[in-house]
């Protein structure tokens, strides 16, 4: 229902997680694509949640639990893991027997009464449920290590049967389902993970469906809508902005089918008309998203009724763009910042998603995309006062709807030729500021822009999240080795450096023209000019990094998770690093000074990354105690500069949650970095000039990217698309670097260079489960095909390396003529 202009639901349903939220977090794989499509990806916790893993070794498979007020878990569970980590697994089955018998009626109970997961805020409602279902799993789990297959099957096949809707809550960013966990773990005892494997190969290998072509009943009258002959803007650059309509017949013959208020079109084309008697519009429209079937998702879409206007319209202009049907999307994405710019949406978790300001953001990437349409947005922004929490109760939208504007299809061209602008700085130019006073400077210019400057040369931060783990390795049974000292043929040479070769035509095998080439020398001939550490602690090998910096010219990124995932606070997972608690901020802050005691002299370090977005509060309190974590920070970044003043310090952030505490806390602190997965349109102006309103810093990406696979895609079109969703976030950042568009960006880091296979617990293969809804590809995330660099079948690993198109498409990018 809609309440006081905001998007609300009824008691007891699920809460739409949309497109694109500019804050929260990820959507869990439990839901159904019609309950969550995509939400912005504030994912990046999943990403390097790796140090954790680290320091907590685990000794079996079991995808790992998570605990904290939110998320509880029966003391009789945790025993039971705690005793599957000390490989005792006797004692494992103890203590999960008796909260089987001890739970069990209970949690029969309250599996009969569901019929499908219940949302986030039941979730304590069926704690019973979990317990015992994630109880016969760690059963399975620990007979499988004692070779007791068929008591394995046996308990695996009771969460299948009787605990279907049992889950719980995993660390990297999701609610893990009992009963597909279980079922998995039945195919391999059963000796068809094999035959899992190819199937999912076989369908890899099927060419994906042409969508459905959309042509549309009615185009509507006008390509450009003149607002201002059918209604009247009032109070534009206000809280109190409104378009009030004077002639709804008149505007809605011009905008056309689909589009506010035009609700007559749709329903009397005669092509949705043919899909009602076909009835391929049943169903809930949620299900519609990701469909192939691009016209019936269109229509149902364009017809709903039962969903807020904003994000009907959303969705309609999503899928007309997916269509093709662009100048009709951009009339679409337009309408909603006319109508409805404060419209809301909400994620899984309670996030508010501001649909208006993602319409601004689409229209800028379609127009720059697309230089051949003509067309730009002039003017338009949505500020939302006090919108980077998720209380909704107190935000305020400052709008003004700009225009759109014809422009000459070459002129439009020229614009979207995008490149890094940096100007000459001399001591007679005029600058606003300087940050620093070392190797490494940042300088604000007289237009506000931001540059950033090496050695007195201005520098583009193109980077690489560097992580690159052997095939069988995992954090969860302990083998995740420190791959700057890996030496797998003891050669002394570095086996990721040196030793890898490029398997061109992907058979797997190292034939006469694949010689060795080493990530250095690849990374070199990508364009890149550095490669993030997310942990100092994670790397030993210091002669390595010099050797990379004077041979191929990378500079290092260097972190300190700065107690995320509990890394440095010295508490433990399950208490959570407490940014209050005096004795871990001083193992915190140790943690620091020795990194940059150790590296601040390396001509390698380009500049200091402090957390990675600890604002999720995972395993830690920030989200919970913003003030005492972003306090801390600034506490952090004045330490720093002590200790080092040649190079800037940053934040990686996840998106722009908090982003005013930060603001009004951090002042030491010279970069906001930020986590953001927003789809391939890139972050759009609303990321950039929050960034700059709220703090006047530069900006950089910390970590963004996408998946190379697509469940029943081809791996050809899933690595396009990934090409594609990479292109489009670099394009982003261009256009906002210095000399263009908001002129903040100062770069950023690509997630990530190779595929990391141990991300969804079986390290020996290369999983396609998906992990959670988000803007990729086909709508969900798969972690361990965020590579743009692939390890082939896995057999060659450390050494082999098939190139996705992904590489090749910032090979072109960033080795251009700037």
């Amino acid at each position: 229902m809609i309440k006081d202009g905001k998007w609300k639901v009824e008691s007891g349903k699920w809460k739409r997680c949309v497109h694109l939220s500019l804050r929260g977090a990820k959507p869990r794989s439990n839901l159904k694509k019609r309950d969550c499509f995509v939400s912005l990806a504030m994912t990046g916790f999943v990403t390097l949640i790796l140090c954790f893993l680290f320091l907590r070794p685990f000794t079996f498979d079991f995808p790992p639990l998570f605990a904290d007020q939110s998320h509880p878990i029966n003391e009789l569970v945790t025993a039971a893991r705690q005793a599957m980590d000390q490989q005792n697994f006797d004692q494992a089955v103890q203590y999960t027997q008796q909260c089987v018998e001890k739970y069990q009626a209970q949690a029969l109970l309250e599996q009969s009464s569901l019929k499908n997961f219940p949302p986030t805020d039941e979730w304590q409602k069926y704690q019973a449920l979990n317990d015992v279902g994630t109880s016969y799993f760690i059963q399975g789990e620990a007979y499988m290590k004692q070779g007791k297959r068929e008591a394995a099957a046996v308990a695996f096949q009771a969460v299948v049967e009787q605990y279907s809707y049992s889950q719980w809550w995993d660390p990297r960013g999701w609610y893990v389902k009992a009963a597909e966990e279980s079922q998995y773990k039945l195919e391999r005892l059963q000796g068809d993970s094999a035959l899992f494997l190819d199937e999912m190969a076989e369908k890899r290998a099927l060419s994906p469906k042409e969508p459905t072509r959309l042509a549309l009943f009615d185009y509507g009258k006008e390509a450009i809508v003149d607002y201002q002959k059918y209604g009247e803007f009032k109070n534009i650059g206000t809280a109190d902005y409104q378009y009030q309509i004077r002639d709804p017949k008149g505007l809605a013959e011009a905008v056309g089918e689909g589009i506010f208020p035009n609700s007559k079109s749709v329903l009397e084309d005669p092509e949705y008309q043919r899909l009602e008697e076909q009835k391929r519009l049943e169903g809930n429209h949620w299900d519609f998203i990701n469909s192939d079937d691009i016209s019936a998702a269109f229509y149902k879409w364009a017809s709903v009724k039962n969903e807020d206007r904003g994000v009907k319209l959303f969705y309609t202009a999503h899928l007309l763009e997916k269509a093709g049907l662009l100048e009709h999307a951009i009339k679409a994405y337009y309408a909603i910042i006319a109508h409805f710019p404060g419209a809301i949406g909400w994620t899984y978790w309670n996030t508010p998603w501001y649909v208006g300001a993602a319409a601004i953001d689409k229209i800028t990437y379609l127009c720059r995309s697309h230089p051949e349409l003509g067309l730009a947005l002039e003017e338009a922004s949505i500020r939302v006062i006090n919108g980077f929490d998720a209380d909704v109760t107190n935000d305020q939208f400052v709008t003004d709807p700009g225009r759109l504007v014809k422009v000459d299809p070459e002129e439009a061209a020229r614009r979207a030729k995008l490149a890094y602008s940096p100007q000459a700085i001399s001591e007679e130019s005029k600058v606003l500021q300087v940050r620093g006073n070392g190797k490494v400077r940042l300088v604000q210019l007289s237009n506000h822009h931001w540059q950033m400057m090496v050695e007195g040369k201005p520098f583009l931060i193109k980077s690489v999240a560097y992580t690159p783990s052997k095939v069988g390795q995992s954090p969860d049974n302990g083998t995740l080795e420190d791959w700057s000292l890996a030496d797998e043929n003891k050669n002394g040479l570095n086996d990721a450096a040196y030793e890898s070769w490029v398997d061109k035509n992907r058979n797997g095998i190292q034939d006469s023209d694949e010689p060795a080439v080493g990530d250095f020398q690849l990374l070199k001939e990508l364009g890149a000019n550095s490669i993030r550490i997310y942990h100092h602690g994670l790397v030993s090998n210091k002669e390595l990094f010099r050797q990379m910096y004077e041979k191929y010219g990378l500079y290092v990124v260097m972190g300190d998770f700065l107690g995320a995932y509990t890394v440095g606070s010295g508490a433990s997972w399950y208490e959570g690093t407490d940014y209050s608690n005096e004795v871990q901020r001083q193992k915190m802050m140790q943690s620091v000074e020795k990194m940059v005691q150790e590296y601040k002299d390396e001509p390698y370090i380009l500049l200091w990354m402090l957390g990675n977005e600890n604002n999720y509060g995972v395993a830690n309190n920030a989200k919970k105690n913003p003030e005492a974590y972003y306090q801390f920070v600034n506490e952090a970044a004045k330490r720093i500069k002590e200790l080092d003043p040649d190079h800037p310090v940053a934040i990686c952030n996840g998106d722009v949650l908090y982003l005013d505490h930060f603001a009004k806390l951090c002042p030491e602190i010279d970069i906001y970095g930020a986590n953001a997965y927003r789809g391939k349109h890139g972050f759009g102006p609303n990321l950039w000039s929050s960034v700059q309103y709220e703090s006047d810093k530069p900006a950089m990406i910390t970590e963004y990217g996408a998946p190379a696979f697509a469940k029943g895609k081809s791996a050809e079109w899933a690595e396009k698309m990934q090409a594609e969703y990479h292109r489009g976030c670099w394009q982003d950042i261009l256009a906002n670097s210095t000399g263009n568009g908001v002129g903040n960006a100062l770069g950023g880091v690509v997630f990530e260079w190779l595929d990391e296979w141990w991300k969804s617990y079986e390290p020996n293969e290369h999983d396609t489960k998906q992990n959670y809804t988000g803007p990729f590809p086909d709508g969900w995330m798969y972690e361990e095909w965020l590579g743009i660099v692939g390890q082939g079948n896995g057999f060659k690993s450390p050494f082999a390396r098939e190139l996705r198109e992904a590489y090749f498409e910032y090979q072109r990018m960033w080795t251009e003529k700037e």
